[in-house]
């Protein structure tokens, strides 16, 4: 028992120095050198704006808002995702986790009288109640992940793999791959005006006081630094580990459900690929992929940067396949240098 002590104590000093290095080789703050590369991003664009296609990119206040909208629902997402990198784990379901919580809130918030309502019955009924429903499936798929990794020992990976998947098709069956249409007025105005950008605020401000302040951000992060350290120390890593995919899920439905009343109608393609953005706007906002590191304000700023490249190839109007390969390059670009950093911190 003493020598599993010691070699935990000395995996934990190992932690708390590769921790130390990786803050001396940086020059700046974290959230600072983030922001930094936010701003020259948008500079950049606004300098090819004005010598490509004679426009000004940052002037327009519209394609900003319109920008900002397209990513909120990424970034509520990303917040729960940053959270599982976080504890050493990644979540690939997130998006199916979308688009089946988008078919299923639909289904619930037709209108009254409508020809094609999936359930007749249960027509007209308060925005509420789809609201409910689609979160309850996010969380409960959520829950379903975390039951697998933290219990059963299946790698995340392959758990929320096997969950996209099942998800995906799941979405697909509901409706025989018919899309879900007549929404009510209510349940539309929770994707309308600016209230998605209001959701995602208000998500990532939750989070980033639960994440610095309560036991449970330290339990998060301490299981991503050293996970025999923390389950030595008392944490039940288990429970914990359920928790945080749980919170992962209910954050996918919510998107799900503001993905719905967005669009005004749902579809089972919805939510294709988000996972892999809410991936990258974590990695790009500072989350290590070795665990133990990640802020949700850089995580803000990375789904920021990522609306950023997005909207500006579209002013520049470049197609959308360079998009997806710049998208690609900038997570390997992201991730090498979190490799760097772990690399110089173990040494």
């Amino acid at each position: 028992m003493k020598k599993v002590v010691e070699g935990v104590v000395m995996s934990d000093l190992h932690s708390v120095r590769r921790v130390q290095a990786r803050k001396r080789v940086s020059f700046l703050p974290a959230d600072i050198s983030i922001f930094l590369v936010l701003i020259g991003v948008a500079l950049l664009f606004e300098m090819l704006g004005w010598l490509t296609v004679g426009q000004s990119f940052l002037a327009n206040t519209r394609r900003l808002t319109i920008m900002i909208l397209q990513v909120s629902v990424i970034g509520v997402i990303a917040v729960g995702v940053t959270q599982v990198i976080i504890t050493g784990g990644i979540d690939l379901s997130s998006g199916s986790i979308v688009g089946l919580t988008a078919m299923v809130a639909a289904s619930f918030a037709q209108t009254s009288g409508w020809s094609k309502a999936i359930y007749p019955a249960m027509t007209g009924m308060p925005a509420s109640v789809p609201i409910a429903i689609g979160i309850a499936l996010g969380l409960l798929a959520g829950v379903l992940n975390g039951l697998l990794i933290a219990y059963v020992r299946i790698p995340p990976f392959i758990a929320t793999l096997g969950m996209m998947v099942s998800a995906r098709g799941i979405a697909r069956l509901y409706t025989k791959g018919q899309p879900i249409s007549g929404a009510t007025d209510q349940f539309i105005l929770i994707g309308s005006n600016v209230l998605p950008i209001v959701i995602f605020i208000v998500v990532a401000l939750v989070f980033h006081v639960l994440l610095r302040y309560s036991r449970y951000g330290k339990f998060t992060y301490a299981i991503g630094a050293n996970i025999r350290a923390a389950r030595v120390s008392g944490i039940n890593v288990e429970r914990h580990l359920v928790k945080v995919y749980a919170v992962a899920g209910l954050l996918a439905g919510l998107a799900g459900v503001v993905t719905a009343a967005r669009a005004q109608t749902a579809q089972s393609s919805m939510g294709m690929n988000y996972e892999l953005d809410a991936i990258a706007a974590s990695v790009i906002g500072g989350a290590s992929l070795a665990g133990g590191v990640g802020r949700i304000s850089g995580t803000v700023v990375g789904t920021l940067i990522l609306g950023v490249v997005t909207s500006g190839f579209t002013f520049l109007r470049i197609d959308a396949y360079y998009q997806d390969i710049v998208k690609g390059l900038v997570i390997v670009v992201a991730v090498t240098i979190d490799r760097y950093r772990n690399l110089r911190g173990a040494g």
